[in-house]
């Protein structure tokens, strides 16, 4: 991609170095400023940084008008005001212009399928019956995706996922490999005569919406009766489980090793530190932050934006910590009275007795 391209679509102030032919140059990848060369872009946001990088074989560098300065680039220059952001923006658009190696011959993919302009499939994939696949789609090596499923434009699907029957993918969702999307929830009937557990219908759907992306092996669960569903931006780290009929938000992140239980709702801008366990038809409010290895009750309510909840059960930090603290200072204090036994409660203490001396001289 022309670097005056790429200044467009992350929506830069391009400053180009040298001749006007700076800004026609080939951008084919994002780049640490230590390995980048022909082709890589590079970010800098603090001085020492954008020294560096004025000094690498960067083809072109994402910065801030501050730290340009009003003297010649050394080398083309995109202004911004974040430049991290507008980095990662850049790496998004690169991505999304690689190169499709078409389908592979060991792939397997029913007729029925329909697949758009530009859908890559790797070897061993299965593509079943009535699938429909949008534009510039990557299917990975040996994973399988079930009838009916709907991926939208520009998703990428790593090596061996899975995605079950009744999945629907929006645009530029990202499966990380071994994850399994789709799958039947955990929900039983218990037979009291036998002690035997029957299987509640697990029939939903899964519908994950657009930027959504998804941690290796982890699993999402469809919904029971209804559905189970991602909304657009969730961000889901490695091992995480979603059960059946969970509602994330918009823009929630959840971190590795957490466990959400069926029918909890997760609403907008949460952000779920690592193992995390949440009960089932529990709701953590929105903007909650919650702290790793914390939990929340079956049933239970976390709300307050902006405020950080941490602990089994969890409630907020200050609460944890003076509740911690006050731990601590009973602890120290019964361990300070077994070191010092004699330091008893004076009340206990039998007094001693006048000698016969001191009885006579007062008499006297």
């Amino acid at each position: 991609m022309r670097l005056i391209q790429l200044a467009e679509l992350i929506d830069a102030q391009l400053t180009a170095a040298g001749s006007p032919q700076a800004s026609e140059a080939e951008i084919t990848r994002v780049s640490s400023i230590g390995t980048a060369g022909a082709g890589a872009i590079v970010f800098a946001e603090e001085e020492e940084a954008f020294r560096q990088a004025a000094d690498s074989q960067a083809a072109a560098v994402i910065t801030t008008a501050r730290l340009a300065g009003d003297a010649a680039p050394p080398r083309p220059l995109l202004l911004v005001k974040h430049p991290k952001l507008a980095f990662a923006r850049a790496a998004r658009v690169l991505r999304g212009h690689e190169e499709h190696s078409g389908i592979h011959p060991a792939a397997s993919v029913d007729p029925s399928a329909r697949l758009e302009k530009r859908v890559s499939v790797g070897a061993n994939a299965v593509i079943a019956a009535d699938v429909r696949i949008g534009e510039d789609v990557s299917i990975g090596a040996g994973a399988v995706i079930g009838q009916g499923v709907a991926i939208g434009r520009g998703c990428r699907i790593y090596p061996r996922a899975v995605l079950y029957p009744g999945t629907e993918l929006g645009e530029r969702v990202v499966v990380h490999a071994g994850a399994v999307l789709g799958s039947d929830g955990f929900g039983y009937v218990r037979d009291a005569a036998t002690g035997e557990y029957l299987q509640f219908p697990q029939q939903g759907r899964l519908v994950v919406e657009d930027d959504v992306e998804i941690g290796a092996n982890s699993t999402v669960d469809r919904g029971a009766l209804e559905e189970t569903r991602l909304s657009r931006g969730v961000k889901i780290d490695n091992l995480v489980h979603v059960g059946h009929n969970v509602r994330v938000g918009r823009n929630v992140v959840i971190a590795a090793q957490t466990g959400i239980s069926g029918s909890s709702v997760i609403e907008d801008n949460a952000v779920v530190g690592g193992q995390v366990g949440i009960g089932d038809h529990a709701v953590v409010g929105e903007q909650v932050i919650l702290g790793s290895g914390s939990g929340v009750l079956t049933h239970k309510k976390v709300k307050g934006a902006g405020v950080v909840f941490w602990g089994r059960p969890a409630r907020p930090l200050q609460q944890y910590l003076k509740e911690l603290a006050a731990l601590g200072r009973l602890a120290k204090s019964r361990a300070s009275a077994r070191a010092e036994p004699h330091k008893a409660d004076p009340a206990k203490t039998t007094p001693k007795k006048p000698s016969k001396r001191a009885g006579s001289k007062r008499a006297e």
